[in-house]
């Protein structure tokens, strides 16, 4: 069994099984990647919709990716996370798919490395 680098904390939103830690390498920096069922309207994908935080709310600089081939979002820290310190990323609901359809509830998952 590969051994964890993170830890999920809580998921909030309605879809704690459908959150899960797949890690092929390690790096310095965990890079969350959020994979949709359908295509996404790239207005939508930004920092507003997509961002972390510390448990004070104050947020990460972040470069967030869309990957509009494979339907994926990819939220990469531009600081690094502290030890032992929990985040929460936050995805909001605001984020649509390019027929009109947003999530049903905005989602906080809580790590920490």
């Amino acid at each position: 069994m590969a051994p964890r680098y993170i830890t999920i904390e809580s998921v909030t939103g309605g879809v704690s099984n459908r959150v899960k830690e797949d890690l092929k390498f390690k790096t310095d920096s965990f890079v969350w990647r959020i994979k949709f069922t359908a295509p996404l309207k790239p207005s939508t994908v930004n920092n507003k919709n997509l961002y972390v935080t510390n448990l004070n709310n104050v947020p990460l600089l972040t470069n967030i990716r869309y990957d509009s081939v494979n339907n994926c979002i990819e939220i990469e820290p531009l600081e690094p996370y502290n030890r032992n310190e929990s985040y929460l990323l936050h995805i909001s609901s605001k984020v649509e798919s390019r027929r009109g359809q947003k999530l049903p509830n905005d989602i906080t998952i809580q790590f920490k490395l």
